[in-house]
């Protein structure tokens, strides 16, 4: 069972990088209307849910304002989900956890750079080393987080185990 969800894992990540690959070759004006779109979303869904009744002028201003942020938040969400899903498909060969939380990262990172190399090559885009790091910061995160949610989930297995065990 683990193979399957492993290797769903390696075709999904290849997936994933070419989902990674169309927004980055958006052209900045789509590019733009996209998170601008989402940021406006957002903050009218908070307006909504806080009961704040927010006019027009003053939802666009807080959308135009938090813009920036919900980009990066993106870029670090997308490589966090990647690295995740590289991490679950190295769990095929058996290294260390950490020697494979070290490749996924990289692996996350490297794709990265090449992710804003492409960039360099659409027009009104740029590539940008800030944008890696925090692409890799996203990746790093995103092992983290699922590394040590994966071994919550062992530990809290294994007493469940030796409970039903010691109860026989």
């Amino acid at each position: 069972m683990m193979r399957i969800v492993r290797t769903a894992a390696g075709i999904l990540a290849l997936f994933w990088m070419c989902v990674i690959f169309a927004f980055s070759a958006q052209e900045q004006e789509e590019s733009s209307a996209v998170s601008e779109s989402f940021s406006y979303r957002m903050v009218c869904s908070a307006d909504s849910f806080l009961g704040l009744n927010w006019d027009d002028e003053r939802l666009h201003e807080i959308a135009d304002a938090i813009e920036g942020y919900v980009r990066k938040a993106a870029h670090m969400t997308e490589f966090g989900i990647l690295a995740v899903l590289i991490y679950i498909w190295l769990g095929k060969w058996q290294f260390t956890t950490r020697k494979t939380m070290l490749l996924a990262i990289l692996a996350a990172a490297l794709y990265a750079a090449s992710d804003e190399t492409h960039q360099l090559f659409v027009a009104g885009r740029s590539g940008r080393v800030t944008d890696v790091m925090i692409d890799s910061a996203g990746a790093i995160l995103g092992v983290l987080i699922f590394a040590g949610v994966e071994k919550c989930i062992i530990f809290l297995w294994n007493r469940r185990k030796s409970r039903e065990s010691e109860s026989l």
